[in-house]
């Protein structure tokens, strides 16, 4: 579960595998494919488990990987193959990665293979740059990607689904998934000619519930496919539940960080009870850690990473660092965490993915990544290979020309999904097949028996702006727990909800669907409630193609209202802001929102992510190299809150391009130069 939130466990990507099989009667009785030898070339590599040495065997010879996570949807395709090659320089023999069903798969029958979406080309540049692979293909990943990487139109085909269990519903879309994901892959499984040593299983599955039913289903699904030709494995937390997310002839391993490295002999023999034999793999070895919006950004001390990584090697276990190379969460993929337990409730996770990694979150070598290659040395044979980073480029300031009312008619035209669905009760995100961006709930206020009289929502995930008459008259947030505030009588007559998709919860998947649910009500003179029924949705995706299209034909708007176009504080509902920067040179660069208050930013058409510096701790936005040209480039801004003054009020807010990134500070009311 690549990252995954837990009260203080570890992100998730497991990394090691093995079918289990009786074998000689020497040995414990396990092997490593399900398959028998003679259906594998004698001139190909075979991937086994030598049970009585405890160790990988790989053309007969003992094998130990040290992997390092990176997952392909995190960075732009043309950016791949300079990251796989900075990770192998370092020394890592192996690459793991997760799958993503839900980019695959973003509408049901609608499969996506092309761009960021191409897996095989992914894994074929990485067999290219001299890496053996490690295969997470979940279908549950975690990842701190929104839903778990789990499609969003599984809940509205089935509203009661039971993820990640023998539902049957659940089991059969995950079949008909992997009928089009596994055979794509065949040929670059191990015992096939390619590198894909290992294949998980489901991830993390024992911290999540105890159906064997389940993950024996699963497993014989993706032995279905891989057919001996890889080993099959499992990742677990050490902790009392690992039992449950062990499955039979499947290769056991667990993950485990810094902060539990003087529990490594205990965690071993913890691993030892689900997996007597083989070598010992943790799977994910955090040197870093994920973030959410509204808390300090996670960062480690390097040589104390480098450290315990010598530590774990010295055992001769195998290890992948998650992340090596953690990227960007671009568009509206990030998730979200929520826990009980710990207290925190419902928490977003950040745009950035650098999660103080090995590299940076453009790719580039970092004082950790020295001390990591060190160690890396002291064990594996270093290659010799040259890097070329980008350079990092401060484009430095655009001012951005407010053009777009998102709540007008022209608003409502260019970038809603269409006309409003009526119904009773408003129909979430999902029921109106929408996987993220806003949707905007109306209906008419009745009559008012009190002055002010309380508005409650019984539910709403996760941020709604409320507006009468689209005048902003509060703001309701899961996060912050309001879900209810004061209407005074004479504002207006048509109440308006503007709900955000903050990101679906990617740990402990509880079917965290978007939208209002139970009632909304209005405070009656009696002490109760009304209910508010007869409600328009509009649903707004905000996908970067119907974006990039109104930009390109904005000229046949009018002219947006100057009082509008004067607003600080958006009063009347979000606002697009439009502007051009011209490169001499193309370079990485980061786009400086300091001063802005939430929303999402396009550069060039592309979706750069969700942005809110006003609860920090990431301010800037990472633009890749790969996606601007000479000559002049595009910006567009969606702002739910408020805009950017410069030093001279009378001018045109702005945004700047910086040569840094800005993850470690809430920026609040900054001035840009």
């Amino acid at each position: 579960m690549s990252g995954c939130f837990r009260s203080n466990r570890k992100l998730t990507m497991a990394v090691s595998a093995c079918v289990i099989i009786a074998v000689m009667a020497l040995t414990v009785g396990l092997c490593v494919g399900l398959g028998s030898s003679d259906e594998v070339r004698e001139d190909q590599p075979r991937f086994t488990i030598d049970h009585e040495a405890n160790s990988f065997m790989l053309d007969g010879e003992p094998f130990r990987y040290v992997s390092g996570s990176f997952h392909y949807f995190r960075a732009v395709p043309e950016a791949w193959r300079s990251r796989l090659r900075t990770m192998r320089a370092s020394g890592l023999n192996a690459l793991d990665t997760y799958v993503e069903w839900s980019l695959h798969n973003p509408h049901e029958d609608e499969y996506n293979w092309e761009g960021i979406a191409d897996v095989v080309k992914f894994l074929e540049i990485a067999q290219e740059e001299d890496f053996y692979i490690i295969l997470r293909p979940g279908p549950y990943i975690c990842a701190e990607r929104d839903n778990g990487g789990l499609p969003h139109w599984l809940f509205k085909k089935y509203p009661s689904i039971k993820m990640r269990t023998n539902d049957p519903d659940y089991i059969a879309e995950v079949g008909k998934w992997y009928a089009q994901l596994m055979p794509r892959l065949q040929h670059l499984l191990v015992g096939n000619g390619g590198k894909i040593i290992m294949v998980q299983v489901e991830n993390e599955y024992g911290d999540y519930a105890c159906d064997h039913d389940y993950l024996n289903w699963l497993r014989d699904e993706t032995e279905k496919y891989v057919s001996g030709k890889a080993l099959l494995f499992t990742v677990d937390i050490p902790n009392e539940k690992m039992s449950c997310g062990k499955i039979d002839n499947v290769f056991a391993t667990t993950d485990f960080g810094i902060d539990r490295i003087n529990e490594i002999d205990e965690i071993w023999k913890m691993l030892r009870v689900q997996q007597p034999t083989g070598p010992l793999v943790n799977s994910e070895f955090y040197p870093g850690w994920l973030t959410h919006w509204q808390e300090q950004n996670q960062r480690r001390d390097g040589q104390v990473v480098a450290d315990a990584l010598k530590t774990i090697l010295s055992y001769n276990a195998s290890v992948n660092l998650y992340m090596f190379f953690g990227g960007t969460n671009f568009g509206f993929t990030a998730g979200a965490n929520y826990d009980l337990d710990g207290g925190i409730g419902y928490a977003a996770d950040i745009t950035s993915y650098d999660y103080d990694a090995v590299m940076d979150e453009a790719g580039g070598v970092t004082s950790k990544y020295d001390k990591v290659k060190a160690v890396i040395g002291e064990f594996l044979e270093l290659p010799e290979i040259t890097l070329n980073p980008a350079k990092r480029i401060a484009y430095g300031k655009v001012e951005v020309t407010p053009a777009l009312a998102l709540l007008s008619a022209e608003g409502r035209a260019a970038l809603s999904k269409g006309d409003p669905v009526e119904s009773v009760k408003p129909k979430t995100f999902e029921e109106l097949d929408q996987y993220s961006g806003l949707v905007l709930y109306e209906t008419e206020l009745p009559t008012m028996d009190l002055d002010p009289a309380l508005l409650k929502v019984d539910q709403i995930h996760d941020r709604a702006h409320v507006f009468v008459d689209q005048e902003l008259v509060g703001t309701l947030s899961r996060e912050a727990r309001i879900y209810s505030l004061p209407l005074s009588k004479g504002w207006g007559n048509t109440l308006q909800l503007l709900v955000e998709n903050q990101g679906r919860i990617n740990f402990y998947i509880s079917n965290d669907t978007k939208g209002i649910f139970g009632d909304v009500s209005l405070q009656l003179h009696n002490g109760g409630y009304l209910p508010l029924e007869n409600w328009r949705s509009t649903a707004f995706p905000l996908d970067q193609a119907s974006v990039e299209l109104w930009r390109r034909e904005r000229s046949v708007q009018k002219d947006l209202d100057s009082f509008l176009a004067r607003q600080r504080i958006l009063r009347n509902g979000p606002l697009v802001y439009t502007g051009t920067f011209t490169v001499g040179e193309v370079g990485d660069t980061y786009l400086n929102m300091a001063g802005w208050g939430k929303g999402v930013a396009y550069v060039n058409g592309f979706n750069l992510g969700r942005y809110w510096p006003v609860a920090g701790p990431q301010v800037t936005l990472y633009v890749p190299n790969e996606l601007l040209k000479v000559g002049e480039n595009s910006v567009v801004i969606l702002e739910y809150q408020r805009a950017n003054k410069t030093t001279n009020g009378a001018d045109l807010p702005a945004v700047q391009f910086d040569a840094v990134a800005q993850l470690d500070g809430q920026c609040g009311d900054v001035t840009l130069k």
